[in-house]
């Protein structure tokens, strides 16, 4: 366009009846400064200055633009264009100027094949950079999609891992309770296999998942343990979160909050406001077992449950840990905003099986 603008558009405004010679050589010149840019673009630049060679690079950019002008210059000749452009601007006869030994040399030419070849490796060198970025974002994404199965994969046999400890001992104490619990396992077992496939799961369905696993523990403690799990009240609002991310919390609350001989409470809150999901965990904290909390940060299930916040919500989440509140509790609040899915965001109501 810029070329067609420049050697067709703008000599049709010149006040002289021009020869068709010069059509044709307008013409020419234009499938030369095509074939330049393209050359440089697809030529020059990948196969000289991407791979390291400048020097060549701009010794081929150099003999191009003589080559240009060298051509230019027998087009022009071989239509005696020089005379019919004298004629054409000086009707009278007066006598015309024959161009110098140097008359293959035009300015203008000269100039304009250089400001293609400046677009034309700016437009190679954009091109190149485009898609390097996109092939970064891909790596990337690839990256974080193998690290997330990774993360996963280590979260689940952690978690089932302890269960399965719970679900023995308690076969030795209670075989109907023990019935129970594994059939509320296998009901967990079928939601993290089959539910947690996607990127992402209903909120409901992982509050359920949450509850299956509260339900669980409570089957082997004892009257000296007070769980408390407040949902959201009335109406759960239901969004898509990352599956099995609210679990290792409440796991660590059970881990570490549970005393044999002592009162203990455990407190788990699930809120939900707007666009924000609030999920606050609170355990006593036992001397003999404060080493324990004290590396809870570096546990598999919360430090893997961590990076999972940073590569699946960046920027959306804030986590907070105190090891010791004023109550002699350790305190865990999880503030994530989520965002409503596609569909239609229908109110899910808090069915008494779950409970």
């Amino acid at each position: 366009m810029f070329g067609s603008a420049l050697l067709l558009a703008q000599p049709l405004t010149w006040s002289v009846q021009l020869p068709p010679q010069f059509w044709v050589r307008q013409s020419l010149l234009l499938l030369l400064w095509v074939a330049l840019f393209y050359f440089n673009a697809q030529v020059a630049v990948p196969r000289l200055l991407f791979r390291g060679h400048t020097g060549w690079f701009i010794a081929v950019l150099a003999a191009s633009l003589v080559a240009v002008l060298a051509l230019n210059s027998l087009i022009e000749n071989l239509l005696h264009l020089p005379e019919l452009m004298h004629k054409a601007f000086h009707p009278d006869g007066s006598p015309s100027r024959r161009r110098s030994s140097a008359g293959w040399f035009d300015m203008g030419t000269l100039l304009i094949s250089m400001l293609v070849l400046g677009i034309s490796t700016s437009v190679a060198v954009v091109r190149k950079w485009q898609n390097d970025a996109q092939i970064r974002r891909e790596l990337e994404q690839q990256q974080t999609t193998a690290e997330l199965s990774f993360l996963k994969a280590q979260i689940n046999p952690h978690f089932f891992f302890n269960t399965l400890n719970n679900i023995y001992a308690l076969t030795v104490v209670n075989g109907e309770l023990a019935r129970q619990a594994i059939h509320t396992l296998s009901r967990m077992m079928r939601y993290v296999l089959y539910e947690t496939q996607s990127s992402t799961t209903l909120l409901s369905q992982e509050v359920s998942f949450v509850q299956d696993y509260i339900s669980l523990m409570q089957l082997r403690l004892t009257d000296k343990v007070t769980v408390t799990f407040e949902r959201p009240t009335p109406l759960l609002r239901d969004v898509p979160i990352a599956p099995m991310l609210l679990l290792p919390f409440v796991e660590n609350a059970f881990k570490h909050g549970v005393s044999a001989t002592l009162p203990s409470q455990i407190y788990i809150g699930l809120h939900q406001h707007n666009g924000t999901l609030t999920l606050e965990v609170r355990n006593t904290v036992f001397p003999d077992k404060r080493p324990a909390v004290e590396e809870v940060g570096s546990g598999i299930g919360l430090t893997n449950t961590r990076r999972r916040l940073d590569l699946l919500y960046p920027q959306r989440y804030q986590l907070s840990v105190e090891e010791a509140t004023a109550g002699h509790e350790f305190r865990v609040l999880l503030s994530l905003e989520v965002v409503p899915s596609v569909q239609a965001v229908k109110p899910h109501l808090a069915s008494a099986d779950a409970e």
